[in-house]
Formats: structure tokens, C-alpha cells, sequence
């Protein structure tokens, strides 16, 4: 796997073949970048539109990419940073509507793309009153089953203190459900 990455990499440095090398990164990281980013900001349309800004990112920052770690963590890093700065984003305007809204639960049980029960809704709603940061490293962690060293060079930060927001996410979604039950 290294090897093809190292074959991918030289193609991509060369102008000719930059293009169609890119394309085919793209195709090979897409789902597992949806996936990602769809644990952070639960929507199917908002993680394709975060995924497609990724992408582009990626795309504009090429030169930027400097070899120091593997290409998919630089994109899965990518991937991350663009996944907290939508929230931010959204947080500022969810701060700005009614509290008629539906819960999260609800929106997501009418959500076409949803596939999940009821159960898997008020959880993704747990997760999602989540701090930011939180709510990363518990999805990277429980859903991806990402080690804590992987994880300290996915967000460069130590593997402390991601242990430490696992543990704090924990008994947080484990207080949401004692609250609603």
C-alpha cells in the first residue's frame, strides 16, 4: 500500500499526469472521507458539500503537501478541519432559529439517507451535543475504531488528552440517555 501511495505521489508532482492522479485519489478516499465526515456532521447533503470542499482543498493546497505523513492522513486531516469549521459555521446559525425546530432524532428519522432505528438516532443526537472536539474523537474512536497514536498525528494533539476527551464524551452520551429514558 505504501508503495502504490509513493507511485501516486511521484504521478501527482508531474503536471502531466496530475489531473487524472488526482482523480483517482479521489476515487479511492471518497467513502471512507464521507464516512468520516458524515460521523461529525451527521447530514447525508452536508457531508457531500464537506466532503466536495476536502476535495477542493486538497486540490488548491497540492504543493502545500509535504510528505511528512502519509496522503490519506493529510486528507483525513483535511477532512476533520473542514467537518469542525462547518460546525462552527452552523452553530452561529442554529443560534439564530427557533426552538420549534425538530430534535435531531426527528430530523434524522425523516432523512431519506438515514438508515439507522430510533435507537441510532437519539445516540447520533447524544453525540452531537457533544463539544466539537469531543465528538471528533469519540467518532473517530467508536466508529472508525481509530487507535489513540493514529489519532494524535490525525489532530496533533497527544494521545492524553485524546483519551481523556474520549472519557469525557463517554459519560456524557451515557448522562444523555439516563436523561431521556
Amino acid at each position: 500500500m505504501a508503495s502504490e501511495e509513493n507511485r501516486l505521489l511521484k504521478r501527482l508532482s508531474d503536471p502531466a499526469t496530475r489531473r487524472q492522479t488526482f482523480a483517482e485519489l479521489v476515487q479511492r478516499y471518497s467513502e471512507p472521507l464521507y464516512w468520516k465526515i458524515r460521523h461529525i456532521v451527521i447530514r447525508h447533503e452536508d457531508a457531500n458539500d464537506v466532503l466536495q470542499n476536502t476535495f477542493v482543498k486538497a486540490w488548491n493546497n497540492l504543493n502545500a503537501f509535504q510528505g511528512k505523513s502519509q496522503f490519506s492522513t493529510w486528507l483525513y486531516r483535511i477532512a476533520i478541519n473542514e467537518s469542525l469549521d462547518f460546525l462552527r459555521r452552523q452553530k452561529t446559525i442554529v443560534l439564530l432559529r427557533s426552538h420549534a425546530d425538530l430534535s435531531l432524532a426527528d430530523r434524522l428519522m425523516a432523512d431519506e439517507y438515514f438508515d439507522g432505528d430510533a435507537m441510532q438516532a437519539r445516540l447520533q443526537e447524544a453525540i452531537a451535543s457533544l463539544p466539537d472536539v469531543q465528538r471528533t474523537v469519540f467518532n473517530l474512536r467508536y466508529y472508525d475504531e481509530m487507535k489513540y497514536s493514529e489519532m494524535s498525528q490525525l489532530l496533533g494533539t497527544s494521545e492524553g488528552s485524546l483519551k481523556a476527551s474520549y472519557h469525557l464524551a463517554v459519560k456524557k452520551i451515557t448522562a444523555y440517555f439516563k436523561r431521556t429514558d
